[in-house]
C-alpha cells in the first residue's frame, strides 16, 4: 500500500470519485467533509498528501494549509478550485500549497500531481532524517567524557550556541577543537546551513588568500574562471578557522576587515562581496604571547575571542580514559570488522601511564593500531607501541640525549599520521614549517 492521502470535500460524489481513482493506484486513502474533521484525523495519522476543496463549511481550504503544516510540516497540500476561480489557486500557492487543480480536470491530472507531491514528501523526509542524523552525530552528547574540566567546557560552549558570537577554542593539538566547533554549529540556529572548516596551517600561504576569498577570472595567470572562496561557501553558516595562529600578518588584516564589515573584495573584482558568516576559531598557540612577539594582531585577537573556551588535554582528564578507550574500541572494532569483546586490565594500566602528547587523536590512533594487531577477542597490552611500557633504570648506558628523544618521537608521530606531515605537525602541536625544519636537521626525508 502506498502513502496515505487525505481528501477533504463536502461533496460526497467528488470525494468518492477521488477515493476510487487513488485506490486504483494503490494509495491508502482517508477522507473528511470538513476542515475541522481533517485536522483531527491528521493528529492521529501520518498523512503524506492532502487534497482539499477551497470552499468548505467552517475553515476554508486556503486557511487550512497553514494549520495542516503546523501539524505535519512534511505534508504537501493540493487545492481543488472551481472553474473560473484560478485566483484561489494562486493564493493557495502563496500560502504554501504544492499545487492546485481545477475541478473537472481530476480524472487526467490528479494522479500525476499526487505522485509528484509524494516524491517531494519522500525527499523532505530523507533530508529531515539526514539533518537529524548529523545533529545527533555532532551534538555535545557526542563529546565523550564526564570529568569536571570537559563538563565545564561543554557547558560553556552550549551557552553560546544560540548566538552568533565569535568563539575561540584553545587547547593542545588533538583535544577535540573541531568536534566542539561542530557541536556549537549543529546545536545553534545555523545548523541547517553550511559548516566549512579550514586548517590555516595546512594550506600554503601563497594560495590561502585565493582559497579563502576566491577570485575573478583573469585576476592572475591561470585564473581562467571565477572561483568562490571559503567565506562564500560558508555564507549563512559557520566558518571554522583551525590553527588561526598560523596566519601571516597580511592575511590577518584581510580577515579582520571581513569580520568587521561582513564584506571583502575578491582579487580581480571591483565590487564588494557580502557574506553572513559565524566565525569559530581555534589554536594551540598562546595568542597573547604571539601578540607580544609581533606575530598576531591584537585587534583580530579581540575580535575572534569574545568567548574563549579552554579544552583540557587528555593528561588533565585521565578519569575519562576508561570511557574513551571503551568508546573507541566499540567504534573502531565495527569499522575494522573485528570482534573485540574484552579489554585486559594491563591494556588499561599501560595506557593510563602514558601522557598522550597528541591527546584524543593520538589515543584513537593507538586504539585503532591495537585492534588491527589483535588476534583474538581480547585487547591486550602486547598490541601497544613500545613507548607505552615504562622500565625504570639507573644504568648510564640507558641515558638518551634529548635530541634523540625528539627525533624518535617525531618518527613515531609521522608513522601514526601515515606519513602525512600536516597531520603530524598538528599532533606534535607545532607549525608545519617547524616540522620541516626539524626533519631537515635530523636528516629525515
Amino acid at each position: 500500500m502506498k502513502d496515505p492521502i487525505l481528501i477533504i470535500d463536502d461533496e460526497n460524489d467528488l470525494r468518492n470519485l477521488l477515493i476510487k481513482l487513488l485506490k486504483l493506484e494503490d494509495f491508502n486513502t482517508f477522507d473528511a467533509e470538513t476542515g475541522e474533521a481533517a485536522l483531527s484525523l491528521m493528529q492521529k495519522e501520518d498523512i503524506s498528501v492532502v487534497i482539499t476543496d477551497v470552499k468548505l463549511p467552517g475553515i476554508n481550504g486556503i486557511e487550512l494549509i497553514a494549520k495542516i503544516k503546523e501539524i505535519n510540516p512534511l505534508s504537501e497540500v493540493i487545492v481543488l478550485t472551481a472553474y473560473g476561480t484560478i485566483e484561489d489557486g494562486v493564493r493557495a500557492i502563496k500560502e504554501g500549497a504544492f499545487d492546485y487543480i481545477t475541478k473537472g480536470d481530476e480524472d487526467n491530472k490528479i494522479i500525476p500531481l499526487v505522485q509528484r507531491a509524494v516524491e517531494k514528501v519522500h525527499l523532505k523526509k530523507r533530508i529531515d532524517l539526514l539533518e537529524k542524523s548529523v545533529s545527533e552525530k555532532f551534538n555535545f552528547d557526542a563529546i565523550t567524557g564526564n570529568s569536571v574540566l570537559i563538563k565545564k567546557a561543554k557547558e560553556l560552549a552550549s551557552k553560546v550556541t544560540a548566538t552568533d558570537t565569535p568563539v575561540l577554542l584553545l587547547g593542545e593539538t588533538g583535544t577535540g577543537k573541531e568536534l566542539f566547533a561542530q557541536a556549537i554549529h549543529y546545536s545553534g540556529g545555523r545548523k541547517n546551513k553550511p559548516f566549512v572548516a579550514v586548517n590555516c596551517s595546512a594550506i600554503a600561504k601563497d594560495i590561502l588568500e585565493s582559497e579563502m576569498f576566491g577570485y575573478k577570472a583573469g585576476a592572475f595567470t591561470g585564473a581562467v574562471k571565477n572561483k568562490k572562496g571559503l567565506f562564500e561557501e560558508a555564507n549563512t553558516g559557520t566558518l571554522f578557522l583551525d590553527e588561526i595562529g598560523e596566519l601571516d600578518l597580511q592575511l590577518q588584516a584581510k580577515f579582520l576587515r571581513v569580520l568587521e564589515s561582513n564584506e571583502f573584495i575578491k582579487p580581480g573584482d571591483t565590487k564588494s562581496t557580502k557574506v553572513d558568516v559565524r566565525i569559530i576559531a581555534a589554536t594551540n598557540k598562546n595568542l597573547e604571547e604571539e601578540i607580544d612577539s609581533g606575530n598576531f594582531r591584537s585587534d583580530l585577537f579581540y575580535r575572534i575571542s569574545v568567548m574563549k573556551i579552554e579544552l583540557p588535554s587528555l593528561r588533565e582528564r585521565k578519569e575519562d580514559l576508561d570511557t574513551l578507550i571503551e568508546f573507541f574500541v566499540q567504534q573502531l572494532s565495527k569499522k575494522l570488522n573485528k570482534n573485540i569483546k574484552h579489554i585486559s586490565p594491563s591494556f588499561f594500566e599501560n595506557i593510563k601511564r602514558y601522557n598522550f602528547p597528541g591527546n584524543i587523536r593520538e589515543l584513537r590512533n593507538v586504539i585503532e593500531r591495537a585492534i588491527i594487531l589483535s588476534e583474538g577477542e581480547v585487547l591486550t597490552e602486547n598490541t601497544l607501541p613500545k613507548e607505552f611500557f615504562y622500565e625504570e633504570s639507573n644504568s648510564q648506558s640507558d641515558i638518551v640525549k634529548l635530541d634523540e628523544v625528539e627525533k624518535n618521537h617525531i618518527l613515531k608521530i609521522l608513522s601514526m599520521a601515515e606519513g602525512n606531515k600536516t597531520h603530524a605537525a598538528e599532533m606534535l602541536g607545532i607549525g608545519l614549517t617547524t616540522l620541516y625544519r626539524k626533519l631537515q636537521a635530523y636528516g629525515i626525508e
